[in-house]
């Protein structure tokens, strides 16, 4: 019997330059050929990536076979503007999105005003959603032989994703926010949740029994983000508030950047993937930091990119 492998999807983000871009063509190019469910593109806030956001997505819409998923951020964004953004990226050919809240802009906080007309991940899903039914109300479908005749069916629908919280959102107020934050999603019209990432198969097996005692229906994919230096784990603890995770640290430590350190956060990123599919996971979303060599060997160890796939 074939083995299905589980469905595998990627998220990168748009070079700060266009001297950036051959590069991130070569690592879309080799993420592509594995046939990944979708490749995400960040979004930066209030729109400071817009334009070089969405060549990418159309580079990944117009060179591979692969949906391109957009990521959009209610920071700093009034409707008017948000909407905007949407129909562009609807004309684009773009129908799947990442509906976020989004961080304050460095050097404000919590309590100064940075989001604008959007106050949450649901509002924007909401709008997301109500933008192409305004833009595509139905579908019609012309009936042969009969002249300017037409069968009118619902519309399809756009897939928007949103974010979850497995070990809970820097910015929580409560241990039950984030469930609830993610069932207005849902209830908003969310098709997806994609986890932020975790150090413990645990933090998001116990998550997503959590979200489905709560009533959570939609599919929840566990984030994973190879951490291959000592530097990127502090990094990555200042955004997320996460405690540091004792046996990964003392082994990033031990074994420093360069490849010993790839070696470490390779090892447990494969391991992690493997766990949390033996645990149920519906695929795996991989944060790739624009280099496929990393991801692509996480995928190789979990025993989920046979080496053939892999382009040279």
């Amino acid at each position: 019997m074939t083995t299905v492998p589980p469905p595998i999807s990627f998220e990168i983000y748009p070079p700060r330059s266009d001297d950036g871009l051959p590069a991130l063509y070569e690592t879309i190019r080799h993420l592509a050929a594995i046939d990944p469910q979708f490749i995400s593109v960040t979004f930066g806030a209030g729109g400071s990536t817009r334009d070089r956001s969405l060549g990418v997505l159309t580079h990944i819409l117009r060179e591979t076979s692969v949906p391109p998923l957009a990521h959009l951020t209610c920071v700093g964004s009034t409707y008017a503007d948000a909407g905007a953004v949407i129909r562009e990226f609807l004309d684009a050919g773009i129908t799947r999105f990442l509906a976020l809240r989004g961080d304050p802009p460095v050097g404000l906080g919590e309590d100064d005003a940075f989001l604008g007309d959007l106050e949450s991940a649901a509002q924007l899903v909401q709008l997301i959603d109500r933008v192409q039914a305004e833009r595509v109300p139905y579908a019609e479908t012309p009936v042969p032989g009969l002249d300017r005749a037409a069968v009118v069916a619902p519309r399809e629908r756009v897939q928007i994703a949103v974010a979850a919280f497995p070990n809970g959102h820097p910015r929580s107020r409560h241990a039950h926010e984030d469930i609830d934050a993610l069932l207005a999603k849902e209830a908003a019209g969310a098709t997806l949740a994609i986890t932020q990432l975790f150090f413990r198969p645990d933090e998001y097996l116990d998550f997503v029994d959590r979200a489905r005692t709560a009533g959570v229906r939609m599919p929840i994919l566990p984030g994973i983000m190879p951490i291959t230096s000592p530097a990127r784990l502090r990094r990555v603890l200042e955004l997320t508030g996460d405690a540091r995770p004792a046996d990964l640290g003392a082994a990033l430590d031990q074994a420093g950047p360069g490849e010993a350190g790839r070696a470490v956060g390779t090892a447990h990123a494969a391991g992690l993937a493997r766990a949390v599919l033996q645990g149920g996971a519906p695929g795996i979303h991989l944060y790739a930091f624009n280099n496929h060599d990393t991801v692509l060997a996480v995928l190789r160890a979990a025993g989920l990119c046979p080496e053939q796939e892999i382009l040279v």
